[in-house]
């Protein structure tokens, strides 16, 4: 799966034109390598993503071309992940 794709059916990033933007950026990494939007995700891979001078790290656990927004969670684990940035995905 696409990797801007993947951020946005996991809920990671709410939109994909915001996902893309990031990955087009430099701000997604993906196994310690800059990843572009089109970059092919897989069961294992670790994500790095900067929002400004915050970081999260997520494991991909499950890749589903669609899953209900209740589902969504069970996707990715969290590895490290600044506070504030799990509050923002919540609203």
């Amino acid at each position: 799966m696409r990797l801007d794709k993947f951020l946005k059916v996991s809920r990671i990033i709410k939109r994909r034109t915001v996902a893309k933007e990031a990955c087009d950026g430099g701000r997604v990494m993906i196994n310690g390598k800059v990843a572009k939007a089109g970059s092919e995700v897989k069961e294992g891979d670790v994500l790095e993503i900067r929002f400004g001078s915050r970081l999260g790290r997520y494991e991909v656990a499950l890749v589903k071309e669609t899953v209900r927004k209740e589902e969504a969670a069970e996707m990715y684990r969290v590895l490290e992940e600044d506070p504030t940035t799990q509050e923002e995905r919540n609203r």
